[in-house]
């Protein structure tokens, strides 16, 4: 296959290379890959796209979004290659659902607000799904997807149901309730019991932020960040006065701790 070096390139031109890569004479590497061995390099890019949002590296999220449409255009002609689908089939598909998901805009369904817009788009999707029962429609949630928001949208769903919670408060006794539970399995040392009340925990957990309009995910996220800003205070201090993390007991290491918090909201952290 020839290809031309240009000073800029097209969609139709990432799809050439693609193809390129994958014929018999292309890369050794591209040629044996499949969907499953690079799945994790798609999770992968996604994550870096969201890194490059919530940075708002908009240079940064240019090239991540490149990364992304090479992994669509990847498995795209793994399936040309079978003869089952292309990139013009995947094109259509979503072009179909836009049009279709979007009555307001391309029929005569009235939708004047966001969220009669999101309500309308659930209601066709479980039509075209043939979801015709509300555990469906838990069940279509995806495995794969980080616990938290898997739990999240599970949650969602069984609200819309009409099975929910009248306010964060009654979540917030389930969710005390819960710890008394996993306290309980504690004493009783049963590891079972353990790891179920644990997910029993963090389910309800996801439940009361669900409620308060809190995303558990970017919270979750938000508290790593600031347990690392504080372990650095902890192992700054704990060289300066020549403490050996590892050999310090509970008590010295929670004076360390609280030292390295009072700095942070001291410098407007948290």
């Amino acid at each position: 296959m020839d290809f031309q070096i240009k000073d800029r390139y097209g969609m139709k031109d990432l799809l050439s290379i693609m193809e390129l890569l994958r014929s018999p004479g292309g890369c050794p590497w591209d040629r044996v890959q499949t969907h499953e061995s690079i799945r994790k390099n798609f999770i992968e890019e996604t994550y870096e796209v969201v890194e490059a949002i919530d940075t708002r590296d908009t240079a940064l999220l240019r090239e991540e979004l490149g990364d992304v449409l090479l992994q669509v255009v990847f498995h795209t002609q793994m399936e040309k290659e079978k003869g089952t689908f292309d990139f013009g089939d995947v094109c259509d598909g979503i072009c179909r659902k836009l049009v279709s998901r979007h009555p307001h805009i391309f029929s005569d369904t009235a939708a004047d607000t966001p969220d009669q817009v999101l309500r309308n788009w659930e209601e066709i999707k479980q039509r075209e799904k043939q979801q015709n029962t509300h555990t469906q429609a838990l069940e279509s949630v995806p495995r794969v997807l980080p616990s938290l928001m898997r739990s999240e949208k599970v949650q969602s769903r069984a609200a819309k149901a009409g099975f929910d919670y009248p306010d964060a408060d009654w979540a917030l006794k389930d969710l005390r309730s819960e710890v008394e539970e996993l306290a309980e399995a504690l004493r009783l040392r049963d590891a079972a019991a353990t790891n179920e009340e644990l997910g029993d925990l963090l389910f309800s957990v996801v439940n009361v932020a669900r409620l308060v309009s809190v995303d558990a995910e970017h919270s979750l996220s938000r508290a790593c960040d600031k347990f690392v800003s504080r372990f650095a205070g902890v192992e700054r201090l704990a060289v300066q006065r020549g403490i050996s993390l590892q050999a310090a007991d509970t008590d010295l290491l929670n004076g360390l701790w609280l030292e390295a918090k009072k700095e942070c909201k001291n410098f407007g952290g948290n």
